[in-house]
């Protein structure tokens, strides 16, 4: 897997590049800024965004990338985790709020989804609250499918998979 991926925009370039220690405290601050209240909450359990490299960058079946505008600036991210054999989970897309449908959640997904595709997954699973119509239009465009809402709290959390197995039989 290439550290770089660049597949600019034309309104707005960025660069999909591998997670670095440095991108930390960006990483956690895209992370927070996302959640629906706006800040951690005492039940939120996000083991893996205290430690981005041990969660995604030690196995070679799980990844972590950044989107990084021409400023350096870090402006979106999203991991891949392994789950069980064959199956992965897109975790953590987030775009910064103030460069949102401009391709970056795209380029992010399109990452995630050759990564799982190159890694030999037959299905990736992700979730998102049902308020997030932009990201579930993202998801649909790359083929995803709802399987199941449940609700979390006050809030309804939806699931979707993208079987991979199924494409490459029609393509064949």
């Amino acid at each position: 897997m290439p550290d770089t991926l660049s597949s600019p925009t034309p309104d707005y370039p960025i660069k999909v590049r591998s997670y670095c220690a440095a991108d930390a405290s960006a990483c956690k601050a895209l992370y927070v800024d996302g959640l629906i209240t706006g800040k951690l909450v005492e039940n939120d359990i996000c083991v893996d965004m205290d430690d981005l490299e041990t969660a995604y960058l030690n196995t070679p079946d799980s990844h972590f990338w950044v989107a990084q505008d021409q400023t350096g600036a870090v402006v979106g991210m999203v991991g891949v985790q392994a789950i069980e054999t064959g199956v992965g989970e897109i975790r953590r897309l987030r775009v910064d709020p103030a460069r949102r449908r401009r391709g970056i959640g795209q380029q992010l997904m399109e990452a995630a989804v050759r990564f799982c595709r190159d890694r030999g997954y037959v299905k990736v699973l992700l979730d998102t609250y049902i308020d997030r119509e932009p990201a579930i239009r993202l998801f649909q465009k790359f083929n995803f499918r709802h399987s199941r809402t449940r609700k979390v709290g006050e809030k309804e959390r939806l699931h979707f998979y993208l079987d991979l197995y199924q494409r490459d039989e029609k393509s064949t």
